[in-house]
């Protein structure tokens, strides 16, 4: 097992940034804003010839010991590192050069002497100081030598890396399984995307609030289940762009497209007591875009009377009729109710979005299809697909080859996916319909031919 190194600190002293820097991305929102980080963030970073996770947490802003469950933010956020740092091998307490030793630097110094994990203290943001005068007054921790670190330029980041891994034994590194599904839960705020998340990890692993955008950042969590491991990735609920007022409801947005961009499966969570959105249409369809794999949860269907039930499934047919190919689940994440079947759909469009169509197969099923339907004049000229093969994979690609195919319609490529889809049993995922034009063998002669008697001299009598 690859060792954890958990960072914490008090809000905005740069936990976020270091995270980003020692795992080489851009995973956690970083902006001069206190309070940004508030689930636990997980990443995979290396020094050398060592692997790590690392874990970043929200900002404390009071001690551990004393955080008290009143349902706010700020008690959740304690709830969230107490429980990163049961899991860490080893704890970074970040603080801050500029502002010096603050009261809570003092509780959280306090809290992580009780729990026994090795600590070391980073004294952040000491770009233009002498290293022992940034450090001096942080001794009295007593938590070891403290380091002096910019974790914006990366000044005596992997020094100190380089001194955490050192303290802890070295693990054998294990190379990560092929497929394993990464699955983006989408959809707008307060719809019950991290109430459904820990529906399926059967733990509190994210915040839930019934506060709308509670979940600001795109969370990844690993997951194994009837033996077989998934990534879970819970987003930022994503509304109508002329709602997108603050800076930080922005980046949030960018990450769930992100999240949505990385993913395999994306679960789009819809709430059945709201209706069926345009927001809901939009944010599935760059999905789709991005040739995510999709399953439909539609969730608090215990809230809805038995009577508007009937509307709701038409009104998804009706708005989203671009989602007939995903299975469709009634669920109320709350009470666990129909959760356990989105695996079930996990897999199987999965296993779609990676299938091998073989190439004699294809031909048969194009052949077939353009018999049954020819495709439709295009300017007093017919298309004539000869033969498909397969281009990739998640989605699955059809790459076809004929005369005039670049004039097929987008209805009749529909056709040709929705054919191909039905032929291969494929559930879940779109098919992608690439058309490749073959070249007139004659036109260069033709276009010769015309310009050697555009410029050839007449003849004199």
């Amino acid at each position: 097992m690859k060792p954890v190194v958990v960072l914490v600190g008090r809000p905005n002293v740069g936990k976020s940034t270091l995270f980003n820097r020692l795992t080489r991305s851009r995973a956690a929102l970083v902006a001069d804003v206190p309070g940004l980080t508030r689930d636990r963030q997980y990443g995979d970073g290396r020094i050398g010839d060592r692997p790590y996770f690392v874990v970043d947490t929200g900002g404390i802003v009071a001690s551990l010991a004393s955080a008290k469950e009143q349902g706010d933010v700020s008690s959740h956020v304690a709830v969230q590192v107490r429980a990163a740092l049961a899991e860490a091998d080893a704890v970074i307490l970040l603080v801050d050069t500029r502002e010096g030793i603050h009261p809570v630097d003092r509780e959280l110094a306090t809290d992580l002497r009780r729990h026994g994990k090795p600590v070391w203290v980073a004294v952040n943001k000491s770009e233009g100081y002498d290293p022992s005068t940034a450090v001096a007054e942080f001794h009295v921790f007593g938590l070891g030598e403290p380091m002096a670190i910019s974790a914006t330029h990366g000044d005596g980041v992997e020094e100190l890396m380089q001194r955490v891994l050192g303290s802890l034994p070295i693990s054998e590194e294990t190379e990560p399984e092929e497929g394993v599904p990464r699955i983006a839960v989408i959809g707008k705020p307060n719809v019950g995307k991290s109430t459904l998340v820990n529906a399926l990890l059967g733990e509190e692993r994210v915040v839930v609030s019934d506060a709308p955008g509670t979940t600001r950042d795109s969370i990844r969590v690993p997951l194994e289940r009837a033996g077989r491991r998934y990534i879970l990735i819970d987003t930022a609920g994503v509304r109508r762009r002329s709602k997108i007022d603050e800076l930080l409801e922005k980046f949030s947005v960018l990450k769930t497209l992100q999240a949505i961009d990385e993913a395999n499966v994306a679960i789009l969570v819809i709430d059945a007591s709201a209706g069926i959105s345009e927001q809901d249409a939009s944010l599935s369809g760059y999905a789709l875009e991005a040739g995510r794999a999709m399953v439909v949860a539609i969730n608090k269907w215990d809230a809805v009377a038995d009577s508007e039930r009937a509307w709701i499934k038409r009104e998804f047919e009706r708005k989203l009729p671009f989602l007939e190919f995903a299975r469709v689940h009634y669920i109320s994440a709350r009470d666990g109710a129909g959760v356990g079947g989105l695996f079930a759909s996990v897999d199987e469009a999965y296993a779609s979005a990676f299938r091998t169509m073989t190439t004699p197969k294809l031909n048969r099923v194009l052949q077939d299809a353009v018999t049954a339907t020819p495709p439709p004049l295009a300017r007093g000229r017919r298309a004539r697909p000869k033969y498909a093969h397969q281009g990739g994979k998640n989605p699955p690609r059809v790459v076809i080859h004929g005369n005039q195919v670049a004039s097929l319609s987008k209805s009749y490529r529909r056709y040709l996916a929705n054919t191909f889809r039905k032929a291969f049993q494929l559930v879940g995922t779109q098919v992608w319909i690439d058309c490749r034009q073959e070249k007139n063998p004659y036109e260069d002669k033709k276009a010769g031919g015309r310009a050697g008697r555009r410029h050839s001299p007449r003849k004199r009598s």
